[in-house]
């Protein structure tokens, strides 16, 4: 199977957890703000990571918790839409990305300001 293949189904699996995760009524999905940040699919279809982030950053583990027990709902309906010879294994994880974001900002922030006498020390 193509690479191009591959990433098409990720992203369909992507949309259709998506779709899939308003259904659901845990409280910890409910309760908030839930989305998929990404998939990703291994070449031989057999596991799916699927990243999750939450607007509240605290509640992302709770949340993941509550997907990962759903997780036969979401294999339920990714069956019936998306028609593949071998079903993946649907692995949740916490997407930490906007919280590393938020870090390197923070860095960046606190760096000493470029001033106008440094520029004529290089230039000399």
């Amino acid at each position: 199977m193509a690479n191009y293949n591959i990433s098409r189904l990720s992203e369909d699996i992507r949309r259709e957890i998506s779709v899939a995760i308003k259904d659901i009524k845990d409280k910890a999905v409910a309760g908030g703000i839930v989305s998929v940040s990404h998939c990703e699919l291994t070449n031989d279809l057999s596991y799916c990571k699927v990243y999750i982030s939450c607007l509240d950053g605290n509640k992302t583990e709770s949340a993941v918790a509550a997907l990962t027990k759903a997780s036969g709902f979401f294999n339920r309906r990714i069956n019936e839409r998306i028609k593949m010879r071998k079903l993946p294994k649907l692995i949740f994880l916490a997407d930490n990305s906007q919280d590393y974001y938020e870090h390197i900002s923070k860095i960046i922030d606190n760096l000493p300001a470029y001033s106008e006498d440094e520029k004529e020390n290089e230039e000399e």
